[in-house]
């Protein structure tokens, strides 16, 4: 069987926080939609879900309506059975992932990030899928000293470690 793969650029122009992962089941936009506003008061998102059956739309939940068509955009541009996306304001993947990681729909999650990412997608006779992303730079070498003591006072400022 035959498999073309492609690279789908996520749009994201204000470099917003995403969410990217593969899910099973038709309820996890609401389940989703739940576990965010569970997780922190006052978050903005919005969320889109690809079906992988029957009517194969793509399913779109959120509190914010730029949101839900950024997220509805880009679930549509990847187009891969069971592929969910989350774009929010308000919050950090720190403070959901936990939450996401509960909802029982959830199989992988595949990146949560603010950097630019490519979504990898291979398509056969059956479908499209999600291979992978890409999302960072190529590493540059390995911490020295001082950047080690400017990630721990960074950690430490931003009040996530303790002064």
């Amino acid at each position: 069987m035959p498999v073309e793969t492609e690279l789908v650029a996520i749009e994201n122009p204000d470099g917003l926080n995403v969410i990217l992962g593969q899910t099973h089941f038709i309820k996890t936009a609401e389940d989703v939609h739940e576990a965010l506003v569970g997780s922190v008061p006052g978050i903005k998102f919005g969320v889109a879900f690809c079906e992988a059956s029957g009517p194969a739309l793509v399913r779109v939940e959120g509190n914010d309506e730029t949101l839900k068509k950024l997220a509805a955009r880009n679930a549509l541009a990847v187009g891969a059975g069971h592929f969910f996306v989350v774009f929010m304001k308000d919050a950090y993947p720190i403070n959901v992932l936990r939450a996401l990681r509960d909802v029982p729909e959830i199989v992988t999650v595949f990146a949560a990030t603010s950097n630019p990412v490519d979504v990898i997608v291979a398509t056969t006779r059956r479908g499209r899928g999600v291979l992978g992303v890409v999302d960072g730079e190529r590493t540059k070498g390995l911490e020295t000293e001082k950047d080690r003591a400017e990630r721990i006072a960074f950690l430490r400022k931003i009040g996530y470690k303790l002064g």
